[in-house]
């Protein structure tokens, strides 16, 4: 008998269609306009700070979107509550509104030299909206995504969440190349950077219309029940807690690093002027985009593990040596092949992730499950990535960045090891029995308990 929690009704192809649409047409617009926060502030850091030199504005941005990040447990752990107990619909269709809000908010924002200290402080307010909204996205999207798709082809649905994570961070850049293109570097600087966000917020109000169409996948029986959402029955999964926590931590950091952190390391640390870092990105993320399907039809052929152990180990052995050419180079062609292929590493970790964690718990906690741990995890790292790695460069030892991402890496290695298979044991289509399967457990009852006694023996 599966474990899964299926809709009332089974989903006809254009009710799936429609509503793989409305949960990836919100992802794009959400991420464009927490990405281009990114991509401009190299423009407009001068404009909400005290006069400095160029990396302590940057670093004082830095933290500022790392601050976001901070945000997303607290997204994950409301709207997770939200999806779990009054559906999937409602809590993705007010995270759109929040995101809108943040973006508008940015857009019209007075400079520091018109309010003072009050600039930055509604900056951090922006973001922290912003940051609430992404931390809802995340989880609720994933959850709707799993349980929309079917059974042998869950990784190729769940790419598409990343396809438009990657499509929202793509518009951002090409929207900064395009700027770049018909605005001198004074006016970008003094109010072109505004543009963008005015952008994502206008382009919100389409998604809600979008998501208002969209099925319910979430049962009255899950939503009623009395652990529906509840943080104390989330820990009665706690090796799928940790699973989450530990898988999202490498994949979030090095994601990071070769997205949103690449932009400033190619101009700041490499020396590639900023119009050819936007074409260069623009472009190795049009590659990246391509192959979510692609790296999702493996997956559903060799196995969402399998994936993710190939991620981790090309992860944790190839990073040092991939930053550190790229660092070396001044050639913008080879800067572009050794982006690409950083990406293409972290092509075999971005279509299962989201349905790999959905599938971890039942759906009375699924959508509180994968946010909150997620968000925990990428806030603590994958938000703090571009400032540690300023950071190390401020302090004259950069390289000690390509280290810490390699050794985080080698923890979501060892989690994908040791993570159970899905396919027998996952919530969607296995007998939901993930504690009991997983590799952390029998370590943990092996150090635990004497020779021959198990957890449960008792």
């Amino acid at each position: 008998m599966h474990a899964q929690s299926p809709t009332a009704q089974p989903l006809t192809r254009k009710e799936r269609t429609t509503a793989i649409v409305g949960v990836c047409s919100g992802n794009l617009v959400e991420w464009f306009d927490f990405f281009i926060y990114a991509y401009t502030s190299i423009y407009f850091a001068s404009l909400f700070f005290p006069k400095g030199d160029q990396t302590s504005q940057l670093l004082a941005t830095a933290g500022i979107f790392a601050v976001g990040f901070f945000m997303r447990p607290l997204g994950g752990w409301i709207f997770g509550y939200i999806a779990d107990t009054r559906g999937r619909k409602i809590s993705m269709i007010i995270s759109v509104f929040m995101m809108c809000g943040g973006s508008l908010m940015i857009a019209v924002m007075p400079t520091y030299e018109m309010v003072g200290v009050a600039a930055p402080i509604l900056l951090v307010i922006a973001r922290l909206m912003q940051g609430l909204s992404v931390g809802a996205e995340y989880g609720t999207g994933a959850t709707y995504i799993s349980e929309v798709s079917r059974a042998g082809r869950r990784a190729f649905y769940g790419s598409f969440q990343y396809l438009t994570i990657i499509a929202g961070q793509l518009l951002a850049l090409l929207t900064v190349a395009v700027l770049q293109q018909v605005l001198s570097e004074q006016d970008l600087k003094a109010w072109g950077w505004r543009i963008p966000f005015f952008i994502g917020a206008l382009a919100s109000v389409v998604v809600v219309y979008l998501r208002r169409t969209m099925r319910e996948t979430a049962t009255e029986q899950d939503m009623k029940r009395k652990e529906s959402g509840s943080i104390k029955a989330l820990m009665q999964h706690k090796r799928a807690v940790l699973l989450t926590f530990t898988l999202t931590i490498g994949c979030s950091l090095y994601f990071y690093t070769f997205t949103a952190y690449m932009q400033k390391f190619l101009v700041v640390s490499v020396g590639i002027p900023a119009p050819t870092v936007s074409l260069l990105m623009a472009a190795a993320l049009v590659i990246f985009m391509i192959a979510q399907p692609l790296f999702g039809l493996l997956a559903d052929r060799i196995g969402v593990r399998t994936n993710m152990i190939i991620f981790g180990t090309l992860a944790t052995f190839l990073v040092i040596p991939l930053l550190t050419a790229i660092k070396s180079t001044q050639d913008p062609y080879v800067a572009f092949s050794l982006v690409v292929a950083g990406l293409l590493i972290a092509a075999f970790y971005t279509p299962v992730t989201g349905v790999l964690k959905a599938d971890l718990y039942p759906g009375t906690v699924r959508a509180l499950g994968v946010g909150l741990p997620y968000a925990v995890g990428a806030a603590m790292f994958g938000g703090s990535a571009e400032y540690v790695a300023l950071t190390f460069r401020a302090s004259g030892i950069e390289s000690y960045f390509y280290v810490y991402v390699s050794a985080i890496g080698a923890i979501t290695l060892i989690s994908a090891v040791l993570m159970p298979d899905l396919g027998k044991h996952g919530y969607l289509d296995g007998d939901g029995k993930v504690e009991e399967n997983t590799g952390i457990r029998k370590l943990l009852n092996r150090r635990a308990q004497p020779e021959g006694l198990k957890v449960g023996d008792q």
